[in-house]
């Protein structure tokens, strides 16, 4: 029996998933220029890590959004200082950003290379190991904290 509840890609039409996909590079410029335009060292409504705020460590992720601040300005060393896996997070949202617009105005989408199990579980170690090394309270590591 099929499950009646799932949803079939096919029955999504074009124009729908096109208009979801302009929804979503709306909702990224809207965000990119969120964090371009308020600081969020200053901003009180800008969320913090909730990780950090319960536990005190960074998770790989913290200082992403005062890193991309950052670099909207033009500061990549103090970029790279909030987080220094921002290169590859601005490789991951740049690629996603073009790939819905591209899609939401021509109807065809980038081509994607395949992710294999195992890229994926090595992405997954780089954010833990990257989470684990940045907490450790030793030289050089703690230049790793954000």
């Amino acid at each position: 029996m099929e499950n009646a509840g799932a949803i079939n890609s096919s029955a999504i039409s074009q124009s729908s998933q096109r208009m979801l996909a302009g929804g979503g590079v709306f909702s990224m410029t809207v965000g990119a220029g969120l964090v371009w335009y308020f600081d969020p060292t200053r901003a009180g409504f800008l969320p913090a890590c909730p990780l950090y705020k319960m536990t005190g460590f960074a998770c790989p992720g913290c200082g992403l959004t005062r890193g991309f601040h950052a670099l909207f300005h033009g500061d990549i060393v103090t970029a790279l200082d909030f987080n220094a896996l921002i290169p590859l997070f601005v490789f991951i949202f740049g690629f996603f950003y073009v790939s819905l617009l591209l899609f939401a105005v021509r109807g065809r989408r980038i081509p994607q290379w395949p992710l294999s199990l195992f890229s994926v579980y090595g992405f997954i170690v780089l954010l833990l190991g990257f989470g684990v090394l940045r907490n450790l309270p030793y030289q050089p590591f703690n230049v790793l904290f954000p």
